[in-house]
């Protein structure tokens, strides 16, 4: 049976789409079937995070009024042959697709698919409203920051309001010295105010930069903490139990090596 996931958050800027294509990409690298969806209709990123803008012919929008079946607009992974993007426009706008459009076309793809990602657009207006109809777990994700963290509560009540029950939480962008110094939440805070089960710590990493700009997501990577924290996540997607990684602060005698090392 597919699973069909909405990546979601209230607060723009958090990585929400930098976790859909890492976790779609981890996946395929496990040998499952995958589409990613991107709803963001008029921002749509996801294709530049997976090196894809230029093969795209057909988008959502095309498939939902009916011009071209599902199947015409899907762009298969260069690398990942079990990896699909179904994009979206950039010129329409949120309102282009209804949720119940939605919920067909997931419909179809669960016929397909082992998972289903859907790129959510960050808020709380129809875009989101659309996004999360077709979904069977929520995975919200947020900063450590008092805003970030407010936005992703008011979005779980919504998800609530909306009826879904299974939502998870992943927290981006850890910045472990600054938590240390209480210039951060830590996870104690986050928990005490969201009340949510965490998936996912993924800390701030370079080469979250690096990989978006060459378009190939860094839960390839060996040497990134970030790329083993979204390793980590996809194991427990897949049911696996996998303990959180524990980060090196920034500390004094951490420069210094770096230092040396240069």
């Amino acid at each position: 049976m597919s699973e069909i996931y909405v990546i979601t958050s209230g607060k723009g800027g958090v990585g929400k789409t930098t976790t859909t294509a890492n976790l779609g990409v981890g996946l395929a690298m496990r040998g499952k079937k995958v589409v990613l969806v991107d709803t963001d209709t008029g921002l749509r990123n996801l294709d530049l995070l997976l090196g894809l803008e230029n093969r795209i012919m057909y988008d959502l929008i095309d498939v939902t009024e009916g011009r071209v079946p599902y199947k015409k607009a899907l762009v298969r992974h260069k690398k990942y042959d079990s990896l699909f993007l179904l994009p979206t426009s950039q010129v329409k706008d949120k309102m282009a697709v209804n949720p119940e459009q939605l919920i067909t076309l997931c419909n179809e793809l669960r016929k397909e698919f082992d998972y289903i990602l859907i790129d959510c657009p960050a808020g709380i207006e129809q875009g989101f409203k659309t996004a999360i109809a077709a979904a069977d777990t929520a995975l919200v994700v947020t900063m450590p920051e008092i805003s970030a963290v407010r936005d992703a509560d008011k979005i779980i009540g919504e998800l609530g309001r909306a009826d879904k029950e299974n939502i998870k939480l992943i927290v981006n962008r850890i910045r472990p010295q600054m938590v240390e110094n209480g210039d951060m939440l830590d996870m104690e805070d986050i928990d005490d105010i969201l009340s949510l089960e965490c998936i996912g710590q993924v800390p701030d990493d370079i080469k979250v930069v690096t990989s978006t700009n060459k378009g190939e997501p860094c839960i390839t990577m060996d040497d990134s903490q970030a790329g083993t924290a979204y390793r980590n996540i996809v194991g427990r997607m897949c049911g696996e139990d996998i303990p959180f990684m524990t980060f090196e602060k920034e500390g004094f005698w951490t420069r210094l090596k770096h230092v040396f090392r240069k």
